[in-house]
């Protein structure tokens, strides 16, 4: 068993994971096959500090390629096949928790106009990547983003002063929406469809972020007491806004993190963004998982006895990729689900806040370094 400060892993036999029986795993062999590409066209992944390498994965991937599964039956027998699911305990007795994502619809003018005001912005040229070798001593280790004025690093502008207009002028803009609280939105979640008047349709995808830490304005909103913790939801923080126009910027505003957006084509409209493992996004089996611990492409079979509304009333319970990653994904059983693109994706993403059991299902050849 790998033990760490805040977590274990606990080897589990497949009849002991309560839902695996009527899962249908299918959907995640075309996106093991677009890993498995990425990775032989590319680099592989980042190794997290579990310890899982490109190496463990690649057999299981490649074998992917040959199974061709007729029915769910044999998608999950090939998984039994090829792997062994590990239970993440973590170490506070705290079962692991599940959010979720989606990609909002924005309608939006390629001009600026009385109801289109608010842009999508392009990557800034002042902006630079910061490392341990160019970032100032005074600057906070997290940030990864600064910027760069005539050879001086210091901290971007914040969502107040871009709201403000400070990057008026530069051409960055994509598109303009009518919402702020819109554009808002889409940076949480780190993408979004565009559609404009003419029905035409494209997506934006993260390119960068001004760098400062996210707030979240939900805890905002609780801690002031205006709305019950009970009920917050990106539903009840959306009408909440919509009911106190004239606080709308300051609360944005305590979210000082800005996201910025490079344009891409719509290729397969079934299909979600590409993510930070470099593929597409699939609607109800990709997860954002914590990078800094976990390795991308390795899969997850995720149970919450709590989460019903994704399946038809009955607990969730399925078997995961994990392909992307956040800044509120924090932790061993941290996970962020992707429900799918436009207002019922977001529908059912916005109430989801759920505890959960996480397995890891680790290639075999790999699983005897970690049952200890």
């Amino acid at each position: 068993m790998i033990v760490t400060e805040t977590f274990s892993l606990r080897r589990m036999d497949f009849s002991e994971l309560r839902g695996w029986g009527i899962d249908d795993p299918r959907p995640l062999f075309a996106v093991m096959q677009r890993c498995l590409e990425h990775i032989r066209q590319n680099k592989p992944y980042r190794t997290g500090s579990l310890g899982l390498t490109a190496a463990d994965l690649l057999p299981l991937l490649s074998a992917a390629i040959e199974a061709a599964p007729a029915d769910a039956a044999a998608a999950r027998a090939f998984f039994e096949a090829q792997t062994v699911p590990f239970l993440i305990e973590r170490t506070s007795n705290q079962k692991g928790f599940v959010t979720a994502f989606y990609e909002p619809e924005v309608e939006v003018s390629d001009k600026p106009d009385s109801g289109y005001r608010y842009p999508f912005y392009r990557r800034p040229a002042d902006l630079v990547d910061l490392d341990d070798a160019n970032r100032p001593q005074d600057m906070d280790a997290s940030y990864v983003f600064g910027r760069n004025h005539d050879g001086q690093i210091s901290p971007y502008f914040d969502r107040r002063m871009i709201d403000e207009g400070c990057l008026d002028g530069q051409g960055l803009e994509i598109a303009w929406a009518k919402s702020k609280v819109d554009v808002f939105f889409a940076h949480v979640q780190g993408a979004a469809r565009l559609r404009y008047p003419d029905g035409r349709l494209c997506r934006i995808t993260y390119a960068a972020k001004a760098g400062h830490p996210f707030s979240a304005i939900g805890k905002l909103l609780i801690d002031r007491g205006e709305i019950d913790p009970a009920r917050i939801s990106m539903q009840s923080i959306r009408a909440w806004l919509a009911e106190n126009p004239a606080k709308v910027d300051g609360v944005l505003w305590h979210n000082r993190s800005y996201i910025f957006f490079r344009e891409a084509a719509v290729d397969d409209p079934s299909l979600g963004p590409i993510a930070a493992a470099k593929v597409p996004l699939v609607a109800g089996r990709s997860l954002a998982v914590d990078r800094l611990i976990h390795t991308f492409g390795f899969p997850f079979f995720i149970r919450s006895e709590t989460l019903t509304h994704l399946d038809e009333r009955r607990p969730f319970a399925r078997l995961m990729m994990a392909l992307d990653t956040g800044s509120a994904i924090v932790g061993p059983a941290r996970g962020d689900i992707f429900t799918g693109s436009g207002d019922e994706a977001g529908e059912l993403a916005g109430t989801v806040r759920n505890s959960a059991d996480f397995h890891i299902l680790i290639p075999k050849a790999a699983a005897p370094r970690f049952a200890g």
